[in-house]
């Protein structure tokens, strides 16, 4: 199974993946509107580098579940 398909596949069936997959595309669009600024305040800095953080930390659980997922999908 492709890594995509995976994805998908969490995505349906998966409560937790699906609300991360959304979470972090949320945060990726917040994000890309801050960056569209030249100047950032340094309360918007700071902000934005915790959004960067919120949105890495997704991308991490959702990686180690698409792992666990290859791992289940390999022994069985």
């Amino acid at each position: 199974m492709k890594e995509q398909e995976i994805i998908e596949s969490l995505k349906k069936e998966n409560s937790e993946f699906k609300k991360l997959s959304e979470e972090h595309k949320s945060l990726e669009g917040v994000l890309a509107a801050i960056d569209k600024n030249i100047y950032l305040s340094a309360e918007q800095e700071i902000e934005r580098k915790k959004l960067q953080k919120e949105k890495l930390f997704r991308k991490d659980r959702m990686a180690a579940m698409i792992r666990d997922f290859k791992k289940e999908t390999t022994e069985n």
